[in-house]
């Protein structure tokens, strides 16, 4: 599965596949312009694999959908609710603030999210997702605080599933399209043994 396209100066990409032996994958994305001034962007990850494990992904993104513009922390908390007596799922979610260069991201479970850019020696990871633990829809944190972080013309939002390998901002080809470069990342880095789902997303400057 394959999906991209463009929101202000971002231009993102995501990649998904299926365990193994199955063809329902698990793992769904979010990214959506958020009025005209942003975006968000985010990784959901259904605990497990299958048909179940995307029922409870794809409820979280239709409640993302609908309430795109709320603070990320309630956004964690509408899909918290709306994803009780499903399986569950990890996420990670990132507001792009088109106007001020800002990133804010808040993750619980293990979906990776780093910010990286191209540097000399290969990949600078400029920032990374704190993560707390937990399941959305069975148990999370009573306090979830976002990050914020610059993001600049150039930088790489990279979020990956956990059905992706630890080392897989390695080798990464900046001169490639968002789109390739999650291909590459999912071809390269995919366990092998779960559902996998990689999504991209790069600043490409105010002009676009």
């Amino acid at each position: 599965m394959a999906d991209h396209g463009w929101l202000g100066p971002i231009e993102w990409a995501a990649k998904a596949s299926a365990r193994p032996g199955e063809n329902i994958c698990g793992d769904k994305l979010i990214a959506v312009d958020v009025d005209g001034t942003g975006a968000l962007i985010g990784v959901l990850d259904g605990l497990g694999h299958g048909a179940e494990a995307a029922e409870a992904a794809k409820r979280g993104v239709d409640v993302l959908r609908s309430g795109r513009a709320e603070p990320l922390e309630e956004l964690v908390q509408r899909c918290h609710r709306a994803l009780l007596g499903t399986r569950g799922a990890a996420m990670t979610l990132a507001h792009i603030n088109f106007r001020s260069d800002t990133l804010r991201w808040i993750g619980v479970g293990n979906v990776a999210a780093d910010l990286v850019a191209k540097h000399p020696a290969g990949v600078e990871v400029r920032s990374s997702a704190r993560l707390a633990g937990g399941i959305v829809g069975y148990r999370i944190p009573e306090a979830l605080t976002p990050q914020e972080v610059p993001i600049r013309p150039g930088d790489l939002l990279v979020m990956a599933s956990d059905g992706i390998v630890e080392d897989h901002l390695d080798g990464i080809d900046f001169s490639a399209s968002s789109l390739t470069i999650a291909d590459q990342i999912l071809h390269t880095h995919a366990k092998g043994n779960d559902d996998a789902l990689v999504l991209a997303a790069r600043h490409r400057g105010a002009s676009g």
